[in-house]
């Protein structure tokens, strides 16, 4: 038997990937989708429970025998999500998510009694910003002050599949460094900003050890592969975020490397061998979880964009792409500014979504879907000159997440970035990284990534796309009206 396990818990759905390591093929892929709630005051929850029914549902539909296959497991997580446990393991309350914009004010609280914005940075590499777990956590406190005095542990999403797979309570630095209450450069909870969160109580005893290493937290529990499907008693790997993850299934474990995720978020990250903090707090100053850094930038709407406007516009999947393929470069003229979720990077998180330059001309369906995808690559395309400034070169820049599916993005992206962008064959992205995390952990290989990924990642040159020359010359004027509507924004709900 030679099948690792990655599981994926994103924003959409939940996925499966089962990897034959010793035959280099990927044997099996299934989802299942999530439910989302979300309101005008921007709360966005999920519960727990739909994460593991969707486990189960997407586990069902792969074969027993490849089920049964399985050696080792690893599992991926959308960050930032706040589960609260009780002493019982019982989840207390609707999951907060990284989307969740409800909470500025408390943001602001935390701040505040930090002593500032600065102070923030100096003392655990970010800001306090929307979507970061420590804002979540001082919510559930002032909302449910009966059920947070029961509070015995905070997990993140995939530490709270961990749990269910193994009964064991845990965090990984990585994933750790998205709460906001953890010291990037120590790798250690700071009891400053916990006590910033609440001075009357102590949240360390509500924290697990953030764990350093890659290892095995525990062995599948019997009734678990019972529902499942899975062999009992296979180890667990630690996980991590799905960025973390990302990293590991684009073979971003050394210097020189640019990861681009264009999924339900938009992220831009590279790894770094010493902490990278950003001043200006736009740049997430992050853990991998290799035992390096992940300095990291995340906007809010990448597929949101592209799903909402789909949605809008009655396109499936085939519509959608053919109607790119006729759509001109700059959708003549019409430009989205895809703050739907709000913002994250720039921080605007009561911000809206625009569509620009709309007119009697050009206002079809292939120009919204077009400005969509533009939009969001715009967005990200911040995020590379972000990460420039901080010293990070990028040799190779590799794109993974639903997006890259998509052969116009793929070379929209390639265009507004100026840049030849890789696409990889086992294009699973975080699922795939966690499945690979769980085999580094088989093999004992974790001081061995960078050979491991070479190994088991492969570049497909049908997929990868280079810049037109033309093309760059004629984004960099579309960036600059992207901008100044940006700043508009910006000025008008900041």
């Amino acid at each position: 038997m030679s099948i690792v396990l990655g599981i994926d818990l994103g924003t959409q759905s939940v996925k499966v990937v089962f990897y034959d390591y010793l035959k280099g093929n990927v044997v099996a892929v299934e989802s299942a989708p999530l439910d989302i709630y979300q309101t005008e005051a921007g709360i966005a929850e999920q519960q727990a429970h739909w994460w593991v029914n969707a486990l189960k549902q997407a586990l069902q539909k792969v074969g027993k025998g490849v089920r049964q296959g399985v050696v080792a497991i690893g599992v991926s997580g959308q960050q930032h999500g706040f589960v609260p446990l009780n002493k019982a393991g019982e989840v207390q309350a609707p999951v907060k998510l990284w989307c969740d914009t409800s909470t500025g004010a408390e943001c602001q609280a935390i701040m505040d009694a930090f002593g500032g914005f600065d102070a923030c940075i100096k003392e655990v590499g970010n800001p306090i910003l929307p979507g970061y777990t420590a804002s979540k956590v001082r919510w559930f406190r002032n909302a449910h002050p009966g059920l947070y005095a029961q509070m015995d542990t905070i997990l993140l999403p995939h530490d709270y599949l961990n749990f269910y797979l193994t009964g064991e309570r845990c965090m990984e630095a990585g994933d750790a460094s998205g709460t906001g209450f953890l010291n990037i450069t120590t790798r250690t909870w700071s009891e400053k900003m916990l006590a910033a969160i609440d001075p009357d109580r102590d949240l360390t005893t509500c924290l697990p050890e953030a764990k350093l290493t890659n290892e095995s937290i525990g062995e599948l529990l019997p009734s678990v592969a019972r529902e499942v499907g899975l062999p009992p008693g296979v180890p667990v790997s630690i996980g991590g975020g799905d960025n973390m993850m990302g990293a590991l299934g684009t073979g971003n474990v050394t210097a020189g490397v640019v990861t681009m995720s264009l999924g339900t978020s938009g992220t831009v990250y590279a790894c770094s061998d010493k902490p990278i903090i950003d001043e200006k707090g736009n740049i997430a100053a992050f853990c991998s979880s290799t035992g390096n850094w992940l300095p990291l930038l995340c906007t809010m709407n990448c597929t949101v964009t592209t799903e909402l406007m789909r949605n809008l516009l009655k396109a499936d999947m085939a519509s959608f792409e053919a109607q790119l393929n006729i759509s001109s470069r700059g959708a003549e003229g019409v430009i989205t500014l895809p703050y739907f979720n709000g913002e994250r990077t720039p921080n605007l998180p009561d911000a809206k979504g625009c569509i620009l330059g709309l007119d009697a001309r050009n206002m079809r369906s292939e120009n919204i879907l077009r400005s969509a995808v533009e939009g969001a690559t715009l967005a990200l395309r911040i995020g590379l000159g972000e990460v420039s400034q901080l010293g990070i070169s990028a040799d190779q820049r590799v794109l993974t997440g639903g997006g890259a599916n998509s052969a116009t993005w793929r070379q929209v992206v390639a265009d507004i970035c100026n840049a030849p962008v890789t696409v990889l064959k086992n294009n699973e992205g975080a699922g795939f990284g966690a499945a690979l995390q769980a085999l580094a952990m088989l093999e004992n290989r974790n001081n061995d990534l960078s050979k491991l990924t070479s190994e088991h990642l492969q570049a497909d040159s049908a997929l990868s796309r280079e810049p037109s020359v033309s093309a760059v010359n004629f984004y960099s004027d579309i960036y600059e009206t992207y901008q100044r509507g940006a700043q508009k924004v910006a000025e008008l709900y900041g």
